[in-house]
């Protein structure tokens, strides 16, 4: 039996928990599909079921080998009609991370559109503000914001994102709203860092010298610090602090009153905002489609490169 149709029925067995489903659904003796399970085991050097009188479970490394087939198999429909002409209708799985804010505010609101129009497409959606491993995590496509670290992906720049400073109003009914750099001796900011340890940056903003623009610090003590964007929101509309965000995460808390903008004469860099993905030399349909409706989403919400 050829790989491919081995695959096929390890993942229709998988899906279904049974043998003799997946044998009725695929149309084939129950004897054919627990032969080409055992050559895969065989070929595979592991074992891929668990098979008791009443039951069918993937091993670990069945759960692997599931999660990597449905790929495999979506990219080899795929190139079966990579020469078609006209449209035709994409499907497969696609597994994208998000930052927590971007997902949550933009994205995630409007994904139904794009569900819509490409109903055979499923999407594991990972939001997280952790640097994943786009290979070895086995990403389509990533959206990130800041300074790129990793130079083995291919980044695809969608502007800039404006960051401005909050607090809660509770916190500036307690300390005053500040009016200068000078006044933040006098207040607390919530530190960032995605690890832990390390010297606070302080808090960042630019100015105009001699027809430039120049990055500056002004240190600010601070009694938490977080390690992503939700805590980060968190400890603001709680009172503990300040913070600088970028304004498309803010949006919800600022229109509630949470929040209130402060300094608005003293903002930081804006952050890079960027979509990122392997080198493959043959990009999925489904890649391409979903990178070019995430840029389109988010274009209003950017500034320029």
């Amino acid at each position: 039996m050829h790989h491919v149709e081995a695959m096929q029925i390890f993942v229709r067995v998988a899906e279904l928990a049974s043998f003799t489903q997946a044998a009725d659904s695929l149309g084939l003796p129950k004897a054919s599909v627990s032969t080409a399970i055992k050559q895969l085991e065989i070929l595979l050097a592991t074992r891929l079921l668990h098979r008791t009188t009443r039951s069918v479970q993937m091993t670990q490394d069945g759960l692997i080998f599931y999660e990597r087939s449905k790929d495999m198999l979506a990219d080899m429909e795929e190139l079966q009609t990579l020469f078609q002409q006209g449209e035709r209708e994409i499907s497969g799985r696609l597994r994208v991370d998000l930052p927590n804010a971007i997902a949550r505010n933009i994205i995630i609101p409007q994904l139904p559109q794009f569900l819509q129009l490409h109903p055979k497409v499923e999407i594991e959606l990972s939001c997280t503000d952790r640097r994943v491993d786009v290979v070895r995590e086995g990403f389509d496509c990533v959206i990130r914001v800041g300074q790129l670290i990793d130079q083995s992906l291919i980044a695809r720049p969608l502007g800039y994102l404006r960051q401005i400073n909050c607090a809660s109003p509770e916190y500036l009914a307690r300390y005053g709203v500040p009016q200068t750099i000078e006044e933040l001796t006098q207040h607390r900011l919530i530190h960032y860092a995605s690890n832990f340890g390390g010297k606070p940056v302080g808090f960042e903003y630019q100015v105009y010298l001699q027809h430039k623009v120049q990055n500056k610090r002004q240190e600010m003590t601070g009694s938490i610090t977080v390690n992503n964007s939700d805590a980060y929101q968190a400890a603001c509309v709680a009172g503990l602090g300040i913070i600088q965000a970028p304004e498309i995460g803010l949006g919800t808390l600022l229109e509630q009153g949470k929040l209130v903008k402060i300094l608005d004469g003293y903002l930081a860099e804006a952050m890079p905002l960027t979509l990122l993905y392997a080198n493959r030399r043959h990009l999925p349909k489904r890649t391409q489609s979903f990178m070019h409706w995430v840029s389109e989403v988010l274009r209003p919400h950017v500034l320029p490169n």
